[in-house]
């Protein structure tokens, strides 16, 4: 197991893709991604006490995931169908520096949407965005 003692760099990341067959299927064009995890605090003051106090509640993650839109693409298509079956539950996998190196962090996730994005400059894009169903797992690689 590989593990990174110095600072993490993303241009190696990836964004996997695994199906409910537990087909897993790497994710093309990735230009970034975001995750997003908090804590809830829930509020454990009294009436006398002179500071508040908090302890933890539920866990939750979500965030988004860019790249150049390809139609040719089996990772990105699936991300993009379950836009449109929002019943399902997809899994994600994702590597901040790449899948030899660092972490992956992974769960379940219900995808919330995306967007397309297109200029007379520039490449086609999208974002996709997901919220966690369940816990985020980080894994040392």
């Amino acid at each position: 197991m590989a593990v990174n003692t110095g600072i993490y760099t993303g241009e190696s990341g990836a964004v996997k893709f695994v199906g409910d067959d537990s087909t897993v299927a790497a994710v093309a064009s990735v230009r970034s991604f975001t995750v997003d995890r908090e804590v809830q605090s829930i509020e454990t003051t009294t009436m006398g006490d002179a500071s508040r106090t908090y302890q933890a509640g539920l866990s939750q993650f979500s965030g988004s995931i860019d790249v150049y839109l390809r139609d040719d693409d089996a990772g990105q298509g699936n991300f993009l169908s379950y836009v449109e079956n929002p019943d399902s539950v997809a899994k994600i996998e994702l590597y901040p520096s790449g899948a030899t190196t660092g972490i992956k962090l992974s769960g379940n996730v219900v995808v919330t949407g995306h967007s397309i994005s297109s200029n007379f400059d520039g490449a086609v894009e999208a974002s996709i965005q997901f919220q966690g169903s369940g816990a985020l797992t980080r894994t040392p690689i």
